[in-house]
């Protein structure tokens, strides 16, 4: 009994782990594919249907956050990623992914993100990753698949961004 309650203590859940980031938890997004334009502007579930997305939203904790609220900490080390619901967070528009790098290598988070107005998002962590996998293989593959695609994209705009600095700096 004294291993489980220290067990607890050292892996607190995706909800104790958003509380102490200051988000406020919600709940479950259990219909997640109702969410107002998800489906239409998220580059991350683009090719999932109504009823995967609505799998996909029973894993995932719905978050607010306040404006001027951080939402990710640069150099925090957690692995959950957030898909932004409703709200504005720098330049990003609803249906982005925030801090799926962290959630995949557990590495510190790499930049810091504000959310500039009321922030609706659902989390995910690595935990309901391997959930979603063992339980709905197909919908795991699905959103693995979606979330590389999304990273390989970023690091190519970011490769292309440098090459254009490095050039002007050689001219």
């Amino acid at each position: 009994m004294a291993t489980a309650a220290l067990k607890r203590e050292a892996s607190p859940t995706l909800e104790e782990r958003l509380r102490a980031a200051g988000l406020e938890v919600v709940g479950c997004c259990a219909h997640l594919a109702q969410w107002e334009g998800l489906l239409e502007n998220s580059a991350l579930l683009e090719d999932f249907t109504r009823e995967e997305v609505d799998t996909l939203g029973e894993l995932v904790l719905h978050v607010r956050a306040q404006p001027g609220q951080m939402l990710i900490r640069e150099g925090d080390l957690d692995d959950w990623m957030l898909l932004l619901l409703r709200g504005t967070v720098g330049v990003v528009r609803p249906g982005t992914v925030l801090g799926e790098m962290s959630m995949f290598d557990g590495e510190p988070r790499n930049a810091s993100c504000w959310a500039l107005t009321e922030v609706e998002a659902a989390a995910l962590d690595r935990a309901a990753v391997a959930r979603l996998i063992k339980a709905r293989p197909d919908v795991g593959a699905k959103l693995l698949v979606k979330l590389t695609q999304l990273l390989s994209q970023r690091l190519r705009n970011t490769s292309g961004q440098l090459v254009k600095v490095l050039r002007r700096q050689v001219a």
